[in-house]
Parts: structure tokens; C-alpha cells; sequence
């Protein structure tokens, strides 16, 4: 898994529903995350050459209790792992939990607008299970507007696709948990931090890109990990500071971004680090994980403070000359201890990493809906 080598059988694929002809909306930078998509209007301000509607921060907020939520059922979704289908998990309150943020309110999702915008067009996400967790999040909320739509679904690895026939919009997803290559050497599987090459080429052209990596820069030990060297510029070592490798690697990945993307066309969203509940102590429970978590925390900032990988992702967007959207949904899902599938994810183990499905991704991709209706 998540390495970037595309075979020919998967070249067909490509060629899925590549039309053309939807309004494409003007890029903005979000770098500084001033998230503005969604405001009930208040004014407008100038950065970096484009205008945008400003005064709302979709990811400063809270969580409330809405009983229209979820979005909708897991059994009525044909989409959905294994791993993130919570069924027989006895309690429904976390699925009934809206994001409010504090000086604006977000449209809810409509997945037949969302199909009528994009006609006709490719949604792209690129990343490792996180990206894979939002990906069926949003082939559920769309399958959910419109049930009696037909569909073409193919799951294979890296590259897996959902189109839905009658709009012509599909929703790719390609598995790469580091963004950079890993390839096959004398020395073994190699960790090149500087180098995308196998497979990116399917990222291009899309309309919207969505990427995300952080989850496996933390595996340890060969088998985990995928790799057994790192290579670091001219040196070949067996491993370094994770930090600092992934500092090296999204570098890397933002100048093929600044080098590849095609901005009049192709709107690029980062998708944010994605927290994990396995240590209690960051909200105060010391002996606890996510494991019998039935709601969120209260408030709007997390006890155990910020995810260090959040603010390397933010420091190398800042330093990109392609307008990259972050969504930044770190903060808001660390308040949502209750949300993973702990042991009910059909793994046999206790999972504070991914989310259940209806969950929190749903809402990761509502406030990717707003962001692409402004």
C-alpha cells in the first residue's frame, strides 16, 4: 500500500467521464486560515490579487447537538470499509453532532447541487486512509441525495473511482500515504524524499485536488512503515526525525504542486492533519482513549493543544506560489474524542485513528462544500 506505481490495467480508468463545461469558481488562498467560504456576507478584502468574502473562520467553532444529523445510514450506503462502518456500535448520540462555527452559519450539504456545479468533472483525493475515510464520506452524502442514480464504482489499488453516470462527475481516489515515492531498490523499498514521480501523473488535470499525509510518517518498524531506507538528498540513511522527513517530503509535494497544477483549472484543497485519541491525558482522562467516548468535548480549543505536523503544513502552504485551500479540520476533530470506531471497526483492535461512517468526515466534507460555494 501506497506506493506510486500504476500499472497499465489501471490506464483505462483514466479516461472516465473526462468532460468539460462546469463554472469553475476563482481560487483562493487560504493560507493565513481565514476560512470564508459560507459567510452570510460581511464586506469584502483584497490578498493576494483576489477578492473574497471575509469575517467568517469555518474552523473556529463548536460542536452542538442537532438531532437532523446523521447525513445518512450506513446500511442504505454501499460504499463504506469495514473499518469505519460503526453498526453495531450501541450508541447513536455521536452521530448527532453539528459543526457550528462562531460568527457564521455553513450551508448544509446538497449533494445534488454538488453534482449539478460540477457536471461532468473529476474530484481527486490523493493521501493514505484519511483520504480513503473522507472519500467514502462523500461518495455516501451524494449517493444519499440522489439513491436511484446510476453509478459506476471500481476499488482497486492505488487508483479507485465512483462516477456518477447521469452528471458525469467522478470521484477518483489514489493511495499514497507519504505523497513522495517509494521505490524499489538494491538496498530495498527506499523512502525518497525528494522525488514524485511514479503515478502523479494521474493528478493532473483534475478539477479539484484534495491531498493529505501525516499518519504514516509516524509507523515504526519496517513492516509498518513501508520502507526500510530513507533517502535524504544524497544520503541513504535508515531513518530520521519524523518531523523533519515530513517537513521534506510536503516541501517536495508543494513543488510539484507549484510545478504541475494547471491553476486555471484545478482548484487544490490540502485536507489538514487529522488527530488521533489513543493518549487521554491531552483532554484530561489520563487512563482513557477513545474507547467508550460518547460525545464531544465541550468548547472550542482541545486541552492537549495543537498537532506539531499542522503547523509545518501551514508554514510550507505559506511558502507556495499555488493557491492551496486549507481545510483545516485539525482543531474541530480533536474535540471528537467519541467519533472513532474504537472497537467497533471490525478489526479486531481499538482504532482512535479513523472515523465512523456517518461521522466526522461527513462534516469534513460539508465544510469542503462550502469552500467550493463561495
Amino acid at each position: 500500500m501506497g506506493f506510486k506505481l500504476i500499472s497499465l490495467f489501471l490506464l483505462p480508468l483514466l479516461i472516465l467521464t473526462i468532460l468539460s463545461g462546469a463554472d469553475q469558481s476563482p481560487h483562493v488562498s487560504h493560507r493565513n486560515k481565514t476560512a470564508l467560504a459560507g459567510a452570510r456576507g460581511v464586506g469584502k478584502v483584497e490578498l493576494n490579487g483576489r477578492k473574497q468574502t471575509s469575517g467568517c473562520n469555518l474552523f473556529q467553532g463548536r460542536w452542538v447537538f442537532d438531532a437532523s444529523y446523521p447525513f445518512y445510514n450506513s446500511s442504505m450506503c454501499p460504499f463504506i470499509d469495514g473499518e469505519f462502518n460503526c453498526f453495531g456500535r450501541p450508541d447513536k448520540q455521536f452521530l448527532m453532532y453539528s459543526w457550528q462555527p462562531d460568527s457564521c452559519t455553513i450551508p448544509r450539504f446538497d449533494g445534488k447541487a454538488f453534482l449539478n456545479k460540477w457536471r461532468g468533472k473529476r474530484v481527486m483525493f490523493v493521501g493514505d486512509s484519511l483520504s480513503l475515510n473522507m472519500w467514502e464520506s462523500l461518495a455516501c452524502m451524494i449517493h444519499s441525495s440522489v439513491p436511484d442514480s446510476k453509478y459506476t464504482f471500481i476499488k482497486r489499488t492505488p487508483l479507485s473511482s465512483l462516477t456518477f453516470q447521469e452528471y458525469g462527475v467522478t470521484l477518483y481516489l489514489y493511495r499514497t500515504p507519504y505523497l513522495v515515492d517509494i521505490s524499489k531498490e538494491d538496498v530495498g523499498r527506499v523512502l525518497n524524499l525528494g522525488t514524485i514521480e511514479g503515478g502523479a501523473d494521474v493528478w493532473k488535470d483534475m478539477d479539484i485536488l484534495l491531498f493529505n499525509s501525516w499518519h504514516w510518517w509516524l509507523h515504526k518498524g519496517v513492516q509498518s512503515q513501508g520502507w526500510d531506507f530513507i533517502r535524504n538528498g544524497s544520503s541513504l540513511i535508515r531513518d530520521m526525525d519524523r518531523l523533519d522527513a515530513f517537513n521534506k517530503g510536503l516541501t517536495t509535494w508543494a513543488q510539484w504542486v507549484d510545478q504541475n497544477v494547471n491553476t486555471s483549472q484545478t482548484r487544490v484543497f490540502f485536507q489538514g492533519i487529522s488527530p488521533t485519541h489513543y493518549v487521554g491525558r491531552e483532554w484530561n482522562e489520563p487512563r482513557k482513549t477513545c474507547n467508550g467516548q460518547m460525545q464531544p468535548l465541550t468548547g472550542s480549543t482541545y486541552p492537549g493543544g495543537s498537532v506539531p505536523a499542522a503547523s509545518i503544513v501551514s508554514r510550507v502552504l505559506s511558502l507556495m506560489k499555488t493557491p492551496v485551500y486549507l481545510l483545516d479540520i485539525t482543531t474541530l476533530s480533536q474535540l471528537r474524542k467519541d467519533a472513532h470506531p474504537s472497537t467497533y471497526g471490525g478489526d479486531g483492535g481499538t482504532d482512535c485513528s479513523h472515523w465512523c461512517l456517518p461521522g466526522l468526515p461527513d462534516t469534513w466534507n460539508q465544510l469542503l462544500y462550502a469552500a467550493l460555494s463561495m
